[in-house]
């Protein structure tokens, strides 16, 4: 246990840059923006003379709202405390994509698998060590990030609201930070389970092609996706072609990016419109993801990530590139 420990701080270490400073970079030119977008939203309106009233007109208005307005309310800063997760999320995918593909090919590349290989360090505890990296540390790493960012923005927009007459507290109270946090957090290990085909074919490509990796894990789905399409337009065979594409092509080189079962798996909650307008967190929340546990498509994925892995583990042992 303690040399995994060890092999999870040296993937740390080495991937810095990818797991911890882009999304802290993804983080703070999200506030940037949001920032020029509410300097421009104030330089704008003072200078078409648009006003949002005073203040206490505001504050009646909050008085007299009922509970479906200030359920809208307190949605609009919920989403704006989960919003820099869309950002952040995309480029933790990029990140662990690429991560994946150079993860067991750069040591072949640079020889320095020989150095590794010299040490009393098996070959599976290398590999699950950049799994484990892949699938929980940098999106870990990620979650944490964009969960700061979001209360970062909810604190800046309630300075900003309450300069037009709207209490920073009320508007606060009316959020649910801590259940934003949860959400966030519990989504982590479906990220892992859901991911697990993506991380096992990317690592069987960087740990077998003997060149170009990314070409070979691209072309090999994309050519067989384009067979089956072929295939079922010329009534050679009866091939489910959508199926192929959206249960083999996307899981194999997209599920890598948070939020894709949400998209791609028919039984989230966003696919199955179970969700509140009035509540965004419905969407993340435990009781409606970890329903994809129920889900044949998750499990088929794991199976398949799993015996991917197990293949990636072998061609690190057999191969030599030498």
């Amino acid at each position: 246990m303690k040399t995994f420990y060890w092999l999870l701080k040296r993937e740390f270490w080495e991937h810095r840059g990818g797991f911890l400073w882009a999304p802290i970079v993804t983080g703070g030119i999200f506030l940037v923006l949001n920032v020029m977008a509410i300097i421009t939203a104030e330089v704008l309106s003072a200078r078409h003379g648009v006003h949002f009233g005073g203040g206490a007109d505001i504050q009646s208005m909050m008085r007299h709202a009922d509970a479906g307005d200030l359920a809208q309310v307190g949605a609009a800063a919920d989403v704006a405390m989960i919003s820099s997760m869309g950002m952040i999320g995309i480029v933790m995918g990029i990140v662990v994509l690429f991560y994946c593909l150079g993860s067991l090919y750069d040591d072949r590349r640079d020889r320095s698998v020989l150095f590794w290989k010299s040490l009393p360090i098996s070959n599976t505890n290398t590999v699950l060590s950049k799994v484990a990296s892949a699938a929980i540390v940098a999106p870990v790493i990620a979650v944490v990030v964009s969960i700061i960012c979001g209360l970062l923005q909810l604190l800046m927009f309630a300075i900003v609201l309450s300069f037009h007459g709207i209490n920073v507290w009320q508007l606060l109270t009316l959020s649910h930070p801590l259940r934003a946090v949860g959400s966030l957090l519990s989504n982590v290990p479906l990220y892992a389970l859901w991911a697990l085909p993506a991380i096992g074919w990317l690592m069987l490509c960087s740990s077998g092609a003997r060149s170009k990796p990314f070409l070979w894990a691209v072309a090999v789905p994309v050519v067989l996706g384009l067979l089956v399409s072929w295939f079922g337009i010329m009534g050679l065979f009866n091939l489910p072609t959508a199926w192929f594409w959206g249960n083999v092509v996307q899981r194999v080189l997209l599920s890598v990016f948070p939020g894709s079962n949400l998209v791609f798996d028919k039984h989230s909650a966003l696919n199955m419109g179970d969700m509140s307008d009035n509540d965004p967190l419905a969407v993340l929340s435990p009781a409606h993801t970890y329903g994809l546990l129920a889900s044949p498509n998750l499990w088929i994925g794991v199976i398949a990530g799993l015996a991917l892995i197990a293949g990636a583990i072998w061609f690190r042992r057999v191969r030599d590139d030498s």
